[in-house]
Order: C-alpha cells, then structure tokens, then sequence
C-alpha cells in the first residue's frame, strides 16, 4: 500500500466536501475549489475524513493512489489555510511595484514588464519592492505563477541579479581571472 495514499485526510470545521461521480468540489472559509479525479480511484467521505483506495495493485494504480491523496489534501489545506510564495528582487535598479492588482517589474529591460495575476492570485509587493509574494488557494497555480515571474529574469551566476525564490540558493561562478605577469 502506498503510505501516502493510505493516510486519511481530516476535515478541519467548516470544510465541506461534495462529490459529483469523479468530480469533487471543496468549499472552506477561504473559498471553494473543484477538480476532476480519474475514475479508478474510489474517494469516501467517512465522518469528517476523506479517505482514497484504489481497486488492485496495478502499477498505474499505485501511482495514481498517492497522488489522488496528496491533490486532495492539497485542496482542503488551500481552503482553509491558502498557499504563498515569495519572489525576492535583486540588482541595482531592479525594482517590483504593484499597480492595482497587476504587477510591474523593472529588472533591466528597456521597458516594464507588467504581470497580470489569473483569477484566484493575490500578488503583493512590499514598501522597498524587493519582495513578491504570490498567495492563493490553488498549490499548483500559486507556483505555476511564482515560477513564470521567477523566468522573467532568472537570477544570474556572477552577481546574482534577477528574481529568485527566498531562501533559494543560487550557485555563483568566479569572475575573470585576470591578466597574471606582466
């Protein structure tokens, strides 16, 4: 059995929880969200947790058993709690401002790069405009945004000037060498 698939899911208080054949909707106090299952896997809703089974020990199936779990505990923690990640701004004239609820980014280009969130992302950028924070009820859209603002210019290797995650570690290279002798 897989030992992410096999672990029930609690539902804290005020999740609700609808299915729909394999679609299965979660509503919380952050807001809803619905996704779509494949068929093989067999979600309950057993008292106030959620648990997943699969119907044999197929390869596929085994796959599918912890990712079904993990996708719906990922959405109940998104109603409930919501997701965030921060983008950190670095370089000389490098610079993230918010107008409304687009972002624009000055990162050395001969024009601002305007950034406009998809519906259920809230992009915030602090007083100074060094740090983004990306924050939504969607995991997997919180990062897929995160990700495309981090490419718009990704932090380069001799002095680490772009957009990168926080505490993301970025391998810095020597510069030149140098003219040695005379």
């Amino acid at each position: 059995m897989s030992r992410i698939g096999r672990m029930p899911i609690p539902l804290p208080a005020g999740v609700k929880v609808k299915q729909e054949g394999t679609t299965i909707t979660i509503q919380g106090p952050r807001g809803s969200l619905t996704r779509d299952f494949r068929p093989e896997m067999t979600i309950t809703l057993e008292g106030n947790t959620l648990k997943v089974s699969r119907p044999d020990d197929n390869r596929q199936n085994r796959a599918l058993h912890g990712l079904t779990r993990a996708l719906l505990a990922n959405m109940v923690e998104g109603v409930t709690v919501g997701f965030r990640k921060q983008l950190v701004v670095n370089g000389v004239g490098y610079r993230a401002t918010q107008q409304g609820k687009n972002l624009e980014l000055q990162v050395g280009f001969s024009h601002p790069v305007i950034v406009e969130p998809p519906e259920g992302i809230k992009l915030e950028v602090d007083r100074a405009g060094r740090v983004i924070t990306v924050e939504g009820n969607d995991k997997e859209l919180v990062g897929e945004v995160a990700a495309k603002i981090r490419a718009i210019r990704k932090p380069e290797p001799y002095k680490g000037k772009g957009i990168a995650y926080e505490g993301e570690v970025i391998r810095r290279k020597a510069g030149k060498a140098g003219r040695v002798g005379g």
